[in-house]
């Protein structure tokens, strides 16, 4: 019983050092043990305290504080993946105090407070922690400046009251997050000349009696259409044959075979020999894209959970392993698209027939064993796929930019710290998911993309944030931005970029990793 209440004072008072307040709907990755977020007895957590005595590696910042965070799987789902419940929305007499108590601030010349919460605009997770030297270069909503007062004036005004009470940062919450669309981030118009041309071009490809696979590859390379993006996707995964006559017939056997799986195996998710894994899916299908609406619905929910059990219990070696389930959204946006004209991740999929529902299902599922079948390695015992691409990837960036991979051995980052989620979710946590599905485009186009070719991009994506990582001088700052990184503005250029930047790396240093391929 001392002990329960121990844990529960760690847990739940905010005035001590290491508690932790919950978060709905945020979603948060195991952490290394190394990277709690804790302070030293009797020291207030402040992020803007300038003063402060940082730590220059982990050794410094291990010894300078103390672990006071316990969290279990129940409390964790309980707050990752959870909506707001309904008593925390405003009533109409809160908002209405709080407009009134905003003008008397206005009056005052209360700038801190100029915003009412609702309106504030949240912070990036990575500016919580001010640099001790005025002098060196931050980062700060978006933009670089020179000296921690600009900082302070930058970010004052937008610091919402939760946000300064929270000993942990929050994670930005705008529309623009649960946007799914694959329209630019700029707002260019949906469909230009070119890409009317593209689309003419793909759909002469599909009609032939017997699609030239070779020829969508190099088309789909710089992105699919989104009209003709899930029959290109099955022909690309393999999922579709390219003879057009067989392709109904192999739809139809195909469909019942996976629904045959579900009569066969699926009641088994209560026996005591799959109960555990049932449940650990059960647990992680609410995070997975928590504040996209369309994977919070029951009827998507109950999907998933089937798609991952059956693929669980028909692949032994492996399993369901944490992150699997991230693998399956991408196919089942895609496939649902084919029958939404409006926005995706709005979309009721309940007021869908059931036929389609189970077309989509079906179709999700062989595709996703498709994916799974050439990077399974990665969910194997020790996860031996893993750990040879960071390997990888650290020899590879050693080579490409000898600067950065000299500042993460000064500050004692190992790239397994912050690698192994970009390799076990093929960067799914740090993209938007508009960005992933244009990125799997090149992937499904390119030979050996999920295991061979998104290593470049990682590479590339590193290399992106060059400038800020070199900025960065100490461990903790180094991990914050690594586990963060500001990609929630991107869109098709961006990731046209990134995908141009790999494929020159692929070339340049295609034999650096070359003893690590699989």
């Amino acid at each position: 019983m001392a002990t329960d209440n121990r844990i529960n004072f760690w847990r739940r008072n905010p005035k001590v050092p290491g508690s932790v307040q919950p978060v709905y709907g945020a979603q948060h990755p195991p952490l290394d043990p190394r990277l709690r977020r804790t302070y030293p007895k009797d020291t207030k957590p402040k992020f803007n305290n300038l003063k402060s005595k940082k730590a220059c590696s982990f050794h410094e910042f291990a010894c300078s504080t103390n672990d006071a965070w316990d969290i279990d799987d129940e409390e964790d789902e309980n707050f990752c993946g959870t909506p707001f419940p309904a008593s925390f929305a405003p009533s109409v007499e809160d908002t209405t105090a709080s407009v009134h108590n905003q003008k008397l601030r206005h009056q005052k010349g209360d700038t801190e407070s100029a915003l009412p919460h609702s309106l504030t605009p949240p912070r990036n997770e990575r500016h919580g922690l001010q640099k001790d030297n005025p002098s060196e270069c931050e980062r700060v909503n978006g933009k670089f400046v020179k000296s921690s007062s600009d900082a302070d004036l930058n970010t004052s005004s937008v610091r919402s009251p939760l946000q300064k009470q929270q000993s942990l940062p929050v994670r930005p919450i705008i529309p623009l997050v649960a946007r799914i669309s694959d329209q630019n981030a700029s707002g260019a118009p949906p469909m230009t000349v070119r890409e009317k041309s593209r689309l003419d071009k793909f759909k002469q490809l599909l009609a032939s009696p017997n699609t030239d696979l070779e020829e969508l590859r190099k088309h789909s390379w710089s992105g699919i259409p989104r009209e003709v993006r899930p029959i290109t996707w099955r022909l690309l995964s393999g999922y579709l044959p390219a003879n057009k006559e067989r392709r109904e017939l192999v739809l139809k056997r195909k469909r019942e075979e996976y629904f045959g799986f579900i009569e066969q195996y699926y009641h088994s998710r209560t026996d005591e020999h799959y109960k555990d894994t049932y449940r650990q899916i059960h647990i992680d299908i609410p995070r997975t894209n928590p504040l996209i609406p369309l994977f919070q619905q029951p009827a998507v929910q109950e999907v998933f959970e089937r798609i991952l059990f059956i693929w669980a219990i028909r692949h032994p070696a492996s399993g369901y392993v944490q992150g699997i389930n991230d693998l399956v959204t991408p196919f089942f946006v895609v496939f649902l698209s084919e029958f939404v004209t409006e926005d995706v991740e709005n979309f009721d999929v309940a007021a869908l027939p059931l036929e389609t529902q189970r077309n989509i299902e079906a179709d999700s599922f062989w595709c996703m064993s498709k994916l799974l079948d050439g990077i399974q390695d990665n969910y194997t015992f020790a996860q031996p796929g893993i750990q040879n691409k960071v390997k990888a990837l650290e020899e590879l960036v050693s080579r490409i930019d000898a600067d950065i991979h000299n500042h993460f051995k000064k500050y004692e980052v190992e790239y397994l710290q912050f690698a192994f989620r970009w390799m076990n979710n093929l960067l799914m946590r740090e993209l938007p998911l508009r960005c992933t599905i244009r990125l799997w485009d090149t992937y499904q186009a390119e030979a050996e993309g999920f295991s061979h070719f998104h290593l470049y991009v990682c590479a590339a994506f590193l290399m992106e944030w060059r400038k800020e990582i070199l900025c960065m001088a100490d461990f903790q700052s180094l991990l914050m931005l690594l586990q963060n990184l500001p990609t929630i503005h991107w869109g098709n250029e961006e990731v046209g970029l990134l995908l141009a930047e790999a494929y020159r790396l692929k070339y340049m240093f295609a034999d650096a990793p070359s003893h690590y391929k699989r």
